[in-house]
């Protein structure tokens, strides 16, 4: 059965870091595209970052560029999202996404299955 679960969320000051985790179940991460997704209180779910699994190749936001890495972990069907330098901007519900039907990643939320996303805090 298909699952996801992030971790890793909390408060943190601004400039401080947070590696949230995404637990996958019931997917081949080789053949499948993971995303990042953040929704602040107001706003839409916005694209962070995402991964294509049979190629590796990435996707950043302009916000998050040079700041945030995903990656992944095969042998344990986790996705990291490392976020270093972090802004009250980047407040947020962050949530990963997979797709096994996407031949590319994407930072537009078509995606099949969801987390139950983590809260992200920054604050001083």
């Amino acid at each position: 059965q298909e699952q996801l679960v992030e971790s890793g969320g909390g408060l943190v000051q601004p400039g401080g870091s947070l590696r949230l985790s995404c637990a996958t179940s019931g997917f081949t991460l080789d053949y499948s595209a993971i995303g990042w997704f953040r929704q602040a209180p107001g706003k839409e779910r916005e694209g962070v970052t995402c991964i294509t699994g049979s190629s590796d190749s990435t996707l950043y936001a302009d916000s998050v560029k040079g700041r945030f890495t995903i990656s992944r972990d095969n042998a344990k069907n986790t996705v990291y999202l490392q976020m270093n330098n972090l802004k009250p901007e980047d407040t947020a519900v962050y949530y990963c996404a997979v797709d096994r039907h996407l031949r590319l990643c994407t930072l537009r939320p078509f995606y099949d299955y969801w987390g139950q996303g983590t809260q992200v805090t920054v604050s001083s």
